[in-house]
């Protein structure tokens, strides 16, 4: 019998876990049970959008674990994938709930980028994209550094900043956009949008992390043109005589937000 035979046991064994194997990879990338696992995501507490680029760019054991899970998985979406995230999603928000994410400070967080960079940079090329780039960084981070704010990093063609003076925050954002209008780049005009929040994020070496983070990110993702979005808390602690200030009201759509958050599209007068 195969049993008896020398590797016979080996060879069956292999086959099974081969197998197993096979049908593993096939439910991972099941389209249903990965949509099903979505839905799920998006009903737990915390941020379902957990695992971008901008959720994982801290230093917590959340965020280290997030980032080994895209790693592990690659660029393929799968329901390993979302399971993973998930389930750290759900241990961030724990620990927001629990205070674990808050600081001691109120910090104006900033966030701002270019609108439609990536199209312009697709014929630019490498060359003019990075000299663009720096022209931009000049022109964002002076007037946040003369205002005694920090640039907590860079994104590509955005911006993350963090000051104390709400009122000063918004003068280094409308100083900003001054400037970049002083930024050529062939038949292309940079054009910026900023979100801007105030909040209590805690600080883990030079990154702040926290709730306050992901809704200063999420306002600056959906600003427009030249538009600067501001929050209803950080609108309370500014003039608002001196300021355009217009309500917004899509705020529902927003993911990974307060519930109660108001929202301001706010310019010079």
């Amino acid at each position: 019998m195969d049993d008896q035979e020398p590797g016979g046991r080996a060879r069956r064994f292999r086959a099974a876990l081969g197998a197993a194997g096979r049908r593993a990879r096939e439910l991972d990338r099941s389209d249903g049970l990965r949509t099903a696992v979505q839905r799920v995501r998006r009903a737990l507490p915390g941020d379902a959008h957990f695992g971008d680029p901008l959720t994982l760019g801290g230093a917590r054991h959340a965020e280290f674990a997030g980032r080994a899970v895209v790693e592990i998985t690659g660029d393929r979406p799968g329901v390993t994938r979302e399971v993973g995230l998930g389930g750290l999603q759900l241990w961030q928000a724990l620990l927001e709930r629990c205070g674990g994410g808050v600081g001691e400070r109120d910090v104006v967080l900033v966030f701002t980028d270019l609108v439609e960079f990536s199209r312009w940079a697709l014929a630019a090329g490498d060359a003019e994209v990075q000299r663009v780039l720096r022209d931009v960084s000049e022109a964002w981070e002076k007037p946040v550094t003369d205002r005694g704010g920090t640039v907590v990093k860079r994104l590509g063609d955005g911006m993350m900043a963090a000051l104390a003076d709400p009122i000063g925050a918004v003068e280094a954002v409308f100083a900003a956009r001054d400037r970049l209008a002083g930024v050529h780049a062939g038949g292309w005009t940079p054009r910026m949008r900023a979100g801007l929040h105030v909040g209590r994020p805690r600080r883990v070496g030079g990154d702040y992390l926290g709730v306050a983070v992901n809704t200063a990110a999420r306002l600056g993702d959906r600003a427009g043109a030249d538009e600067v979005l501001v929050s209803g808390d950080l609108l309370a602690r500014l003039d608002e005589s001196a300021l355009r200030v217009r309500r917004k009201r899509w705020h529902t759509r927003l993911k990974g937000v307060p519930d109660d958050l108001q929202i301001f599209s706010v310019d010079r007068p």
